[in-house]
């Protein structure tokens, strides 16, 4: 038996406001209202973190969890788990067929979008122009309908390139690690202060992800690192629970699949399936789920830490994801729920 996370103050406080988010589970609801969401991505060498993405937003009770790919990633992901609803949309430019078309291929993905709640778009998604571009247009796509979606790994090539993809958009979340914040900066125009003016001052290490956001309209980034910085640019949090030491490939896939479905969530409270406790903006709802994002997946890592030790693999993660959740938020009791 595992120790209980070591909460803060500041952290129980954010938790509590995700637990009231969190939909009670009632005999009521049906298939497909507590969360609906695809993660695009996946191609021929990238299989393992569409997996992991769309598992952990499964683990964390999303009723229908999809993933969109190429098909050579679309076979071998159908034999991790026949849990995950895959489709085998997108493609790589080489591997067009000879009566498809890039525009062929954009609508079949965007057709997709009236069904789901939210995206996740990046894992396993690679550099491939075609993969790319239909990414692109989805974007411009979701942003239309107002869909929330989640930007990581290179999903994040295509803000590099051009920042005005989601430039004050109000409904998206980006999750750079180090180096590819230092990238998102970059582009954005932001300055990077030396690691030692870092130590110096401990207030530098939000003001930039702040910046960061700002100069993407108010785009809310959660910067990974030692500790999750997460800023719209007018107010941030710092999730700072205990996590694994081990930093091997894979586990920003957990963190996207759990945001996956908080947004999910986010969207069932917003509509007021459920008799809801207070009244949370949108705003301040995106910033809450980003922190209980954050918070499960920092917890899935020291469980998966204190078991596995330097032998710590991204599949682990997914293994803890419903125990960090009743860690960290728990059910609602019968009571809760009248």
């Amino acid at each position: 038996m595992s120790e209980p996370p070591m909460l803060s103050k500041a952290s129980k406080d954010v938790l509590a406001k995700v637990r009231q988010m969190v939909p009670p589970m009632l005999e009521s609801f049906h298939k497909g209202q507590l969360g609906r969401v695809a993660v695009i991505g996946g191609s021929q060498d990238y299989t393992g973190a569409p997996y992991f993405s769309a598992m952990a937003s499964a683990r964390l009770g999303a009723d229908m969890s999809h993933v969109i790919c190429e098909p050579e990633a679309a076979q071998v992901i159908k034999t991790y788990s026949p849990n995950l609803m895959v489709h085998p949309l997108m493609r790589q430019t080489h591997k067009l067929l000879g009566s498809e078309t890039p525009d062929h291929i954009i609508s079949t993905v965007v057709e997709m979008l009236p069904r789901l709640h939210v995206l996740v778009i990046g894992p396993g998604l690679g550099r491939d122009d075609l993969m790319q571009s239909t990414c692109a247009a989805v974007i411009a796509e979701a942003k239309k309908q107002d869909l929330p979606f989640v930007l990581d790994a290179d999903g994040l090539h295509l803000v590099n390139t051009d920042p005005s993809i989601v430039k004050g958009y109000k409904q998206c979340i980006l999750t750079p690690n180090v180096v590819e914040f230092g990238r998102l900066a970059k582009a954005v125009g932001v300055t990077i202060p030396p690691s030692d003016h870092l130590k110096s001052n401990q207030n530098t290490d939000t003001e930039t992800c702040e910046k960061v956001a700002r100069a993407l309209g108010g785009v809310l980034v959660i910067q990974k690192g030692a500790k999750d910085i997460i800023s719209n640019g007018e107010k941030t949090l710092v999730c700072d629970l205990e996590g694994g030491r081990k930093r091997s490939g894979g586990q920003g896939d957990t963190l996207t699949g759990s945001l996956g479905t908080l947004l999910a969530y986010r969207k069932a409270y917003m509509d007021k399936i459920w008799d809801v406790e207070g009244n949370m903006s949108a705003d301040e709802l995106l910033m809450v789920a980003a922190f209980g994002g954050s918070a499960i997946t920092r917890e899935c890592s020291r469980l998966a830490f204190q078991k596995n030790g330097r032998s710590l693999q991204a599949s682990d993660l997914t293994e803890n994801v419903t125990v960090s959740f009743e860690n960290l938020i728990g059910e609602k009791t019968e009571e809760s729920k009248l």
